[in-house]
């Protein structure tokens, strides 16, 4: 054990980083749970485009074994990668269903931007796009990530619904509303008792309440053996056509900002970033999830991305690579255990993601709110995530209102080169 231990410590850098291999076991443990949802809800979301389920289950289990584990073993960072949601329905229901294309010709655009992803990781394209963001909005997008992740949780327990209003609470007197409600008050007060590892004892004991609530279903069988993925499912024949171009286009755009959104907001809560506000081993983080997308296109999924629900496994200590190597094994122990994790319910997840929102939100006051030309795209960057959705849209905004605001102030001699090179991208995308 002392050996085991020494290597531990010697290739992750335990100490160094203020942790040791209990927490790490543990943050990994909870990074799973708040993400294994993706298990599911991934090949339910491309199934419409014409996929097998199962094939699509075990793609997203060994795409995003492969892509963490590069992450924690390569990049040594705690962060979890698997098929993101978001470009999984642009996926299926723009590429396929609106533009009638085939699930390969969706397949061969995902493989292509995999492949550009890789030489831009290697041309460091995309870290110099990470350190081009102003730090104040490197700050914002820590926060408004929070607030994405939080109101992730509130909509997948239902807590908060679409109805007469644009938002609205849902119905209390449900069984799953409930149960998130009554597992956010447990999760709630182990924090509050100082109990270590609180987001995933909360996650464990709010599945065993689910039980004779009618909301967890125990599985008939434990073990089930994984069917084979799809294998270079490609629509070559379409390479170099218009339609592949705009689609790899969007592909690359949105998951390279979602990408960096949680890659810089989660490092900004865990205080990894560098002195100089970058973020730790990037180039290698980003190598990841371009792995993650070439490989996970070869076996038939839509986008790997680096997913802010790693923030869980951070707020639980987590701040090394084993933390990311635990979650990848739990990922490949899911393929053969599938009935067993598929029965835990939203509801039991929810309040986690909901209290990871509360620890991200610490960094606001971080954030220069005196300057206006500083204060407003922060303020916006933070409040559009949640309200649209989307990480890359609150760094859109965030993006074009500093450099507008600059420019009307005067002080265009503040924007960056790269910063103006970001915005004209954010222009593009939003009028193609």
């Amino acid at each position: 054990m002392g050996k085991k231990q020494g290597f531990l410590e010697r290739f992750f850098k335990l100490s160094a980083h203020g942790t040791n291999a209990k927490t790490e076991l543990l943050a990994g443990f909870t990074t799973f749970m708040t993400m294994a949802y993706i298990l599911i809800v991934n090949p339910l979301t491309l199934e419409p485009a014409g996929m097998d389920f199962m094939k699509v289950f075990t793609a997203t289990a060994l795409s995003a074994v492969v892509a963490t584990l590069v992450m924690g073993l390569y990049a040594n960072l705690p962060f979890a990668l698997a098929p993101g949601m978001g470009l999984n329905a642009f996926f299926t229901y723009t590429v396929v269903i609106n533009m009638g294309k085939s699930f390969e010709f969706a397949l061969t655009a995902v493989f292509l931007e995999g492949i550009i992803f890789l030489l831009m990781t290697f041309f460091n394209v995309r870290e110099a796009i990470i350190n081009a963001l102003p730090d104040n909005i490197k700050k914002a997008i820590s926060v408004g990530i929070g607030l994405f992740i939080a109101f992730i949780g509130l909509a997948n327990a239902n807590i908060v619904v679409h109805g007469d209003t644009i938002l609205q609470l849902g119905n209390i007197k449900s069984g799953e509303v409930l149960l998130a409600l009554i597992g956010l008050m447990i999760a709630s007060t182990l924090l509050a008792r100082n109990i270590k590892g609180a987001l995933f004892l909360g996650i464990l004991l709010t599945t065993l309440v689910g039980i004779p609530m009618g909301i967890t279903k125990l599985p008939t069988a434990l073990i089930q053996m994984p069917t084979a993925p799809y294998f270079f499912n490609f629509a070559w024949s379409e390479m170099f056509s218009f339609d592949m171009l705009s689609v790899v286009f969007i592909f690359l755009f949105v998951d390279m900002f979602d990408t960096v959104g949680a890659l810089v907001g989660v490092s900004t809560k865990a205080k990894m970033l560098t002195p100089d506000g970058k973020v730790p081993n990037a180039k290698r983080a980003l190598f990841a999830d371009a792995v993650g997308t070439t490989f996970g296109a070869i076996l038939g999924t839509s986008t790997v991305t680096t997913y802010v629900e790693s923030a869980a496994g951070v707020a639980e200590g987590g701040r090394t690579g084993l933390t990311s190597v635990v979650t990848a094994g739990l990922f490949a122990v899911a393929l053969f255990l599938s009935p067993l994790f598929i029965m835990i319910p939203s509801a039991a997840t929810a309040p986690a993601l909901i209290l990871v929102g509360l620890f991200m939100m610490s960094t606001i006051t971080e954030i220069d709110f005196h300057d206006y030309t500083e204060s407003i795209p922060a303020f916006l960057t933070l409040i559009m995530m949640p309200l649209a959705y989307s990480i890359s849209e609150g760094i859109s905004f965030g993006v074009l209102s500093y450099v507008l605001l600059k420019v009307t102030s005067g002080r265009v001699k503040e924007i960056s080169v790269l910063t103006w090179l970001i915005a004209v991208l954010f222009l593009l995308k939003m009028f193609l």
